[in-house]
């Protein structure tokens, strides 16, 4: 069965946005980035939400940006094909290998995970992944802690009365940030 991930870049205090609404001291230098771009390739279909996903839009036309330079193409390639499910009740339509649900996370996930494939099922936004845990739907929290304290904010983690031990899988420094992978127990949920 395919696992439920998620991955995003997160403030040394927790946030994975600002409370300015900025997240560019996110912005990965070339290191990150060709570690980041490793993980999408163990991804087989990527969850979002709608701020996620206008965030992301760039990627469809990176290709014909002037600027882009050998990583992002090599990201774009891989990103582009890359089955997406955006949640959404305000969008219309989605541009791309992506398709629109304005509903059932539960449902989609489950359905995800009973269909033969490769690749981890990834959510990227905090209020999908923050519905999810609520499920116990996350099998894997992967967090890119960066070196800043931004004071406020959206949170990594999502906010809940509940406890969730975790199993630290891997950890590593790459360029001035630290990656930790945390698996969830699923029999020592309280």
């Amino acid at each position: 069965m395919r696992s439920v991930t998620y991955s995003m870049g997160v403030s040394l205090d927790g946030y994975i946005i600002g409370p300015d609404g900025r997240f560019d001291w996110s912005a990965p230098d070339e290191e990150v980035f060709r570690f980041v771009t490793d993980e999408i390739r163990g991804v087989g279909v990527h969850l979002m939400g709608r701020r996620l996903y206008e965030t992301m839009l760039y990627w469809e036309t990176a290709d014909q940006d002037p600027a882009a330079d050998e990583s992002m193409l090599t990201w774009a390639a891989i990103w582009n094909p890359l089955p997406k499910v955006v949640f959404s009740t305000t969008l219309t339509e989605v541009q791309g290998n992506a398709r629109l649900l304005s509903g059932g996370l539960a449902e989609e996930i489950e359905r995800l995970r009973a269909e033969p494939g490769e690749g981890n099922i990834a959510i990227g936004g905090a209020a999908l992944a923050a519905e999810a845990a609520e499920a116990g739907l996350i099998d894997e929290y992967r967090a890119r802690v960066y070196p800043v304290l931004v004071g406020g904010g959206v949170p990594y983690f999502p906010q809940s009365e509940r406890r969730v031990d975790l199993e630290l899988v891997e950890s590593r420094t790459v360029s001035d940030l630290v990656y930790l992978r945390y698996r969830v127990r699923h029999g020592a949920r309280s």
